[in-house]
């Protein structure tokens, strides 16, 4: 099958790293793949464009930088502008559905959206709304598994906030499935 490449982007503070570590620890500790991640980010820490790059594959990664990703998932529209252009024909696009409004895009893009915000604002921190992506990302790439992103999202959060990560993760995860089902 060869290296699948995926490209993470938002605004710095949303996550959009965290979310891209995730992802690549799952496919590299918790289902024996290989992965990379390449990052990238303005100077500014909070409020400018931030990507997180990540190349997950059956086989050791000779080249560990993103060119033109299979999947992306964007968090902002501002990201959705800057970055949806890399974006491969034929490839598949999660974004954020109140914060991205796609167009232009590649031919045969799939694209799937989920109100990530809501959800973690319904959960009571709107901070969880990259590990909500993380979850509608297992489910709808089918990727990683869901017990390697599960581990994953526990390993990379800090110890106080593994219940409301996790619950933000099962809430992305379900909302992934019931979208799947019905394309």
């Amino acid at each position: 099958m060869g290296p699948t490449e995926i490209k993470f982007g938002g605004l710095g503070g949303q996550g959009v790293i965290l979310g891209g570590i995730i992802v690549g620890k799952a496919a590299a500790l918790y289902d024996e793949k290989f992965s990379c991640l390449t990052q990238a980010f303005g100077p500014e820490a909070r409020g400018s464009a931030c990507s997180a790059q990540v190349v997950v594959d059956e086989h050791p990664i000779m080249y560990p930088y993103v060119h033109h990703p299979h999947i992306m998932v964007v968090l902002s529209q501002d990201a959705f502008v800057k970055f949806s252009p890399e974006l491969r024909e034929n490839g598949t696009l999660l974004i954020e559905e109140d914060l991205v409004k796609p167009t232009n895009l590649p031919k045969g893009v799939k694209v799937f959206a989920v109100p990530a915000t809501r959800i973690a604002e319904e959960l009571g921190k709107r901070m969880v709304l990259n590990i909500v992506m993380v979850g509608f990302f297992t489910a709808v790439t089918g990727l990683v598994s869901e017990q390697a992103a599960r581990e994953a999202v526990k390993d990379s959060v800090p110890p106080a906030t593994v219940e409301l990560n996790m619950r933000a993760f099962e809430r992305g995860l379900e909302y992934g499935k019931k979208l799947v089902a019905k394309a």
